[in-house]
């Protein structure tokens, strides 16, 4: 079933949850790459509640369903690694309604005790992200939850769109768009709400590239997980709203290795002070190793996403 999310729907978002969520700031630095240094754009949205840019989408579909009618006592069900169910968790605690998350047991502690900490019904099920996500669908029908997506759900991709908008608040310019990507919804969220003038650039572990195998076999293929940012960018197959935008607009795809994200990830703490997941760490590690340089027209901006993740953790 194809899936849309537009320009209208992300300003529809932003109407929403506008007031209720960090206003995350760009930042302008230097990198030093393989090859010279290079200018970035990067949005800090790591500072975002909950640590990642994941409550913009569970905000927004929180309050559709509010204008809808279609929340009440039952709350709602979400399966996540990690990061979405922190999104939602913190979404419904800012709306007073129950959250039940459901994650695989190998999700990591730091995550879980967020949840904890949040007020959240957590549930471990399952090895793998389909297992728990099973669990949550028979879950949010027997209860009448409302049934949140970490990824592939239209108010999840458009809140999740959001952060384009505000980027272009501060950047007037066409920009090359670097996004990490797992199932898909921040790169599909940022593809709808970015300028036709702008670029994209999707960049995954080699080891979790759901969108890089989708395009080699021309459709959505089931992929195993063997990388460190397998916390954070887990989803084992692209998401259909991701699949369908990039068959609509030109987006480009990217791979690192694990060394890579390390190196990217060890850079943004030795350079600039901060802390990321290896996941967000991505799509910096294809500046780094030379495979994106910016175009003389368009700056390269790297949204950083995420930083749920432990000081210890290499």
């Amino acid at each position: 079933m194809a899936h849309s999310v537009d320009r209208a729907s992300v300003d529809r978002a932003r109407e929403r949850i506008t007031g209720l969520i960090r206003r995350t700031p760009t930042f302008r630095a230097t990198v030093p790459t393989l090859h010279g240094p290079v200018p970035v754009i990067f949005k800090l949205e790591f500072l975002q509640y909950g640590g990642s840019f994941k409550v913009r989408g569970s905000l927004n579909a929180l309050l559709h369903a509010e204008e809808d009618g279609r929340l009440d006592d039952a709350g709602v069900v979400i399966a996540s690694g990690g990061n979405a169910a922190i999104g939602a968790a913190w979404a419904s605690r800012l709306r007073g309604v129950k959250c039940t998350v459901v994650v695989p047991v190998t999700a990591p502690d730091v995550k879980i005790d967020k949840l904890i900490a949040l007020g959240a019904d957590v549930r471990k099920v399952g090895a793998r992200y389909a297992e728990a996500a099973e669990y949550a669908d028979e879950l949010a029908t027997s209860s009448n939850a409302l049934a949140l997506h970490a990824y592939d759900l239209p108010d999840i991709v458009a809140g999740a769109g959001t952060i384009a908008l505000e980027i272009q608040d501060d950047v007037a310019e066409p920009l090359s768009y670097v996004i990490a990507v797992g199932g898909g919804g921040l790169l599909s969220g940022v593809v709808a709400g970015s300028g036709e003038d702008d670029s994209i650039y999707g960049v995954e572990p080699s080891g979790a590239a759901t969108l890089h195998s989708a395009v080699a076999a021309r459709q959505p293929v089931d992929i195993d997980i063997d990388s460190i940012a397998g916390d954070s960018l887990g989803a084992t197959k692209i998401g259909s709203i991701a699949w369908d935008t990039v068959r609509s607009r030109p987006v480009s795809s990217l791979i690192v290795d694990d060394d890579a994200l390390i190196d990217a990830r060890t850079l943004l703490w030795e350079e600039f002070r901060i802390v990321v997941e290896h996941g967000t760490a991505a799509a910096l590690a294809a500046i780094v190793t030379g495979q994106l340089a910016p175009a003389d027209d368009k700056p390269l901006c790297v949204v950083l996403c995420g930083a749920n993740t432990s000081m210890t953790s290499y």
